[in-house]
């Protein structure tokens, strides 16, 4: 399956807080972060070890295949540096809809994850 996009940033909650973010993003009601277009679905859990790896489901429903993989590194009381890869099977899309997908998943980590521990 190919990469088609990818980005690392460093979230300062440790890994094992961040593996709860993105494994039960409604945990805390008051700090939502998954808010999703009409257009997306609710991704599921397609692989978890915590606290270092998940791999979401596609929140795109006109893209089934899509993979968002999310690599959880850091020590277990220190900030955590989060990798995620957007993988998709044959044929890869265009490079609008990639830089349009690219964007949107960096804006729900990088953006409204990361705004919910006060960053």
């Amino acid at each position: 399956m190919p990469e088609i996009a990818s980005r690392r940033r460093t979230q300062p909650p440790p890994p094992h807080i961040v593996y709860e973010a993105l494994t039960d993003p409604d945990r805390d009601p008051v700090r939502r972060w998954l808010i999703l277009h009409n257009d997306e679905q609710r991704p599921t859990i397609a692989e978890a070890v915590e606290p270092n790896l998940v791999v979401w489901t596609s929140i795109w429903p006109w893209r089934p295949d899509a993979r968002i993989r999310f690599d959880i590194v850091g020590p277990p009381h220190g900030s955590t540096t989060l990798s995620w890869t957007l993988i998709v099977d044959d044929p890869i899309p265009d490079r609008e809809t990639t830089v349009r997908m690219r964007k949107r998943v960096n804006e729900l980590v990088n953006a409204n994850l990361r705004f919910t521990f006060g960053r």
